[in-house]
């Protein structure tokens, strides 16, 4: 359990450094996702998606970012697959999955359990009680603010059911 705190600790410790290359001048929520050099696969995604023009809108947004290696760990081929043209429906339906309309920050749901409804339509199970948890995804980097909202970076692709 130790071992797992250490652990813990230095990827809240490590991750929040790779938004310190990003420029101070604010940016939107796709242009702080590109920036990051961390959500390559997400950022595909969302273009693939035509989601682009949506998250640099005014929103604002709660995005739950899954990083590349969250993308990496989903069964072999899910993602290529995800991205074929005849399956976009279904992409757009996981990616809006992880965005909430509105901005929420940390701090507002600290020790508490919550739903929250996603975009697509369904309910994200939001656990802030011991660290923050959505859908069993920990959150692994919290209130990275932008000009249309706030990122949150996941450690899992979290499913619509």
């Amino acid at each position: 359990m130790n071992y797992l705190r250490r652990i813990s600790f230095a990827i809240f410790a490590v991750l929040p450094m790779a938004f310190a290359s990003i420029p101070a001048k604010a940016q939107d929520i796709v242009d702080t996702a590109i920036a990051a050099g961390q959500f390559n696969t997400l950022v595909a995604a969302v273009q693939a998606a035509g989601l682009v023009d949506v998250l640099k809108g005014d929103g604002p947004f709660t995005v739950f970012a899954p990083t590349d290696d969250a993308f990496a760990a989903l069964p072999e081929g899910t993602v290529e697959n995800l991205l074929k043209p005849e399956n976009k429906d279904q992409l757009v339906a996981v990616l809006t999955y992880h965005v909430v309309p509105g901005k929420i920050m940390s701090s507002d749901i600290a020790g508490e359990k919550t739903e929250v409804a996603s975009v697509e339509g369904s309910e994200l199970s939001v656990d802030a009680t011991d660290g923050v948890k959505v859908d069993g995804a920990v959150v692994v980097a919290a209130d990275i603010e932008t000009t249309n909202g706030v990122i949150h970076v996941i450690d899992q692709v979290v499913l619509p059911n």
